[in-house]
């Protein structure tokens, strides 16, 4: 299968970089698999799993915001918060989620509670997928 550079980079550290077969990205209006000679494509990222697969492994990292743009020359991903799964702390991930849903509770206005509703059942699906 042919391959394409991705980068995966948080404001503490770049997680990845290197040439991948594929990446499945989790984007705001939901998830796409990126491949070698995808169309250009900018797009925000929802808390989810990015699933990177290269030549010779697979690896899944956790993301909570930021964006992703797919280029001529390859993706890169910009997220706010970046780990791999084997290093998630669940003791933050339920701090994370129990703030998300204290937002919510305190939230007046219907457009910031649909926002921060929206935040929260994000979280609530990953922890699903996690296991958390």
């Amino acid at each position: 299968m042919p391959t394409f550079p991705f980068e995966l980079v948080s404001p503490e550290r770049l997680l990845f970089s290197g040439e991948v077969d594929s990446v499945v990205v989790p984007g705001t209006d939901g998830a796409f698999t990126v491949l070698k000679d995808h169309a250009p494509l900018m797009s925000t990222l929802k808390p989810g799993v990015v699933e990177i697969a290269t030549p010779s492994a697979k690896q899944r990292l956790y993301v909570r915001g930021g964006f992703a743009d797919v280029a001529p020359t390859g993706l890169t991903i910009l997220a706010e918060y970046a780990v791999a799964l084997e290093d998630l702390d669940a003791a933050k991930f339920a701090a994370d989620l129990a703030a998300a849903e204290a937002e919510l509770a305190a939230a007046k206005a219907p457009d910031e509670r649909s926002a921060l509703t929206e935040k929260r059942d994000q979280l609530l699906e990953v922890k699903a997928i996690l296991g958390v």
